[in-house]
């Protein structure tokens, strides 16, 4: 009898772009991926920031470049795409928040979040996958959503309308891109502190509503994304495509 084999979470030879990678789960994406061999290019619109994360992942000897990137722009975005390397990852972490009642919501931060989180994400995604078909290669596509793609939430609406659209996206590229070994699933967060949503939490109603509804008892962590990114961008998840995988303490559970 001849057991089954692991399959590898190595990322040795392989290549990533994190787009988003300037603070939170981008970067904890970026160093998860670095860590188990992967290139990676750093892309965000605060170049700034960036070099210095570049500079702290070089001191450990990961393989990191650095590009300023904005993927409100459709056409910058594609044209900056089709220059670079071939990319086997895809790792989106771009996203905004523009909270309301949906009574109160303004047709311009309507604009704001649905540009970034589904425009973008949409069109970003599409000119990975083209070039990785162009040069007939495999890759994993991986967009960060998060736990109101699959449920709603008070005063976020238009984030959860976007959210859902990304889960939605998600499984017709990967119905259409599995005949190109590309595969394409998101990773959906419960609340992550980062130092974008650390105001949520300094207040007290929020994070108790937060805490209630998180089964597990904690707040999320950066921390808590970083193996699920190296899964799903690994050959451990070769079968996996057009999936949600949920990092969400239990929220949408109950």
């Amino acid at each position: 009898m001849e057991l089954p084999k692991m399959p590898s979470f190595s990322l040795k030879d392989r290549s990533a772009l994190i787009v988003g990678a300037s603070s939170g789960i981008g970067t904890a994406c970026a160093v998860a991926l670095a860590e188990h061999g992967a290139k990676v290019t750093l892309a965000a619109r605060r170049k700034d920031k960036l070099k210095i994360i570049s500079h702290e992942m070089e001191k450990k000897e990961f393989e990191v470049k650095i590009i300023e990137l904005d993927i409100n722009d459709i056409k910058k975005t594609s044209d900056t795409i089709s220059k670079l390397e071939t990319f086997d990852i895809l790792v989106n972490s771009a996203g905004i928040a523009k909270h309301s009642s949906a009574l109160s919501t303004l047709s311009h931060d309507f604009d704001l979040v649905t540009n970034t989180n589904l425009r973008g994400a949409y069109f970003l995604t599409q000119s990975v996958a083209k070039k990785i078909i162009s040069e007939r290669k495999k890759g994993s596509l991986i967009n960060i959503s998060s736990q109101m793609g699959l449920v709603g939430g008070h005063e976020r609406a238009v984030y959860c309308a976007s959210k859902h659209a990304v889960e939605g996206f998600t499984k017709s590229m990967a119905i259409e891109f599995g005949n190109h070994n590309i595969r394409v699933n998101t990773i959906c967060p419960t609340f992550i502190l980062t130092d974008l949503t650390k105001e949520t939490f300094e207040i007290p109603k929020n994070r108790k509503w937060i805490e209630q509804k998180i089964k597990i008892g904690r707040i999320g962590k950066v921390e808590d994304i970083m193996g699920a990114v190296v899964y799903l961008a690994s050959d451990a998840s070769s079968l996996v495509t057009g999936s949600s995988l949920l990092v969400d303490g239990g929220w949408t559970a109950g």
